[in-house]
């Protein structure tokens, strides 16, 4: 008898809800316009990396807590005078999630690690490069329930970027919401009162003129 082969709860979500909605919705041809996620990266900065193998070590175990997959130590590409790093120098570290580990970290962060956000309103709609893919900061590590507070010696932040193969920011935003990513409604941030124009009076400018010395 053959094995049942393993498939996430948000792949299955994907196949079955959202790849749908997006033919209906736009248009598509066939399944294979339908655009969909091709990697989840989450990437470390630390400025004291080079100074502190400490900090650099604890941020890698952190990483692979949370992501269940090792990551690897980012380098400087260049010499920066202003921060004293040569080229070759650690700054931080990056991991790079695919397939099943990418579908099964974004439940988790949907599910659990945003919603434990201290004052969290939903993601930013304005983040996305123009070619589909999304990125947002964490502030807090602790987040995410793989980390236990007490024996965390920092709070560090993080950069997740959703890479997409969407090639435009509406196809990728209504795929993402769908999804279940936290993402504001368009125009709920740029939305502005309009300032009301206050009619001068003709008393008070005709007052003026006359008080003018000539």
């Amino acid at each position: 008898m053959a094995e049942a082969t393993y498939t996430p709860t948000y792949k299955q979500k994907y196949l079955n809800e959202v790849r749908p909605h997006l033919i209906k919705k736009f248009d598509l041809k066939s399944m294979m316009e339908a655009p969909k996620i091709e990697k989840i990266t989450l990437n470390i900065g630390l400025g004291n990396a080079k100074n502190d193998s400490k900090a650099l070590q604890a941020a890698l175990d952190e990483l692979m807590l949370i992501t269940g997959q090792k990551p690897i130590v980012t380098k400087a590409k260049k010499d920066v005078s202003n921060f004293k790093i040569r080229k070759g120098f650690p700054v931080g570290c990056k991991v790079t999630l695919r397939k099943n580990y990418m579908y099964e970290f974004l439940e988790r962060l949907c599910a659990v690690a945003l919603p434990r956000t201290r004052d969290f309103r939903g993601l930013s709609s304005k983040s996305f490069d123009g070619q589909g893919n999304y990125s947002f900061g964490i502030k807090e590590q602790v987040v995410f329930p793989e980390i236990d507070y007490d024996k965390v010696d920092t709070i560090r932040g993080m950069d997740v970027i959703i890479t997409t193969s969407a090639g435009n920011d509406e196809i990728s935003y209504e795929m993402l919401k769908a999804m279940g990513l936290p993402i504001k409604e368009k125009g709920a941030q740029t939305e502005e009162v309009p300032v009301e124009e206050v009619p001068i009076q003709e008393d008070n400018l005709n007052e003026e003129k006359n008080g003018e010395e000539v």
